[in-house]
């Protein structure tokens, strides 16, 4: 055992919160995945309320800002452990694929926060070719 946890039995713990807190403030886990038509990424969010979060576009990056209210029992005399973290969090994640930034959406369900970003199309596009009369 090393003498740093020998002299702080805790030194793991507080390094494995702060690499999930990230200094202030915390990065919720992200998933993104590509379909037919659009990029999609998923963050977990639980017991984030929808007014508390904030997606916005800047050229390719995605931005996910928000805050997750700390949840304590009113009756709790002691804590003897807290890895929910809480407070602001924020998550940018750089698209690589085009997309329409008009058509991005979020929605925030079950915990998730899911931002679908559909797909500029890049390939041949067909042109109706009108029949004057």
């Amino acid at each position: 055992m090393s003498s740093r946890r020998e002299a702080d039995p805790f030194a793991e713990w507080y390094g494995r919160v702060a690499e999930m807190v990230g200094g202030d403030r915390w990065r919720p886990a992200a998933d993104v995945y590509e379909t037919e038509k659009a990029i999609v990424v998923r963050l977990e969010l639980a017991g984030v309320v929808s007014s508390g979060v904030q997606v916005s576009i800047d050229g390719d990056l995605l931005r996910v800002r928000g805050v997750r209210e700390a949840r304590v029992d009113a009756d709790a005399q002691r804590l003897h452990q807290m890895e929910i973290a809480s407070g602001p969090f924020e998550r940018t994640l750089r698209i690589g694929i085009p997309f329409e930034r008009e058509r991005v959406s979020a929605q925030l369900e079950d915990g998730f926060l899911r931002v679908t970003l559909p797909k500029r199309s890049t390939g041949p596009r067909r042109i109706d070719v009108e029949i004057e009369r």
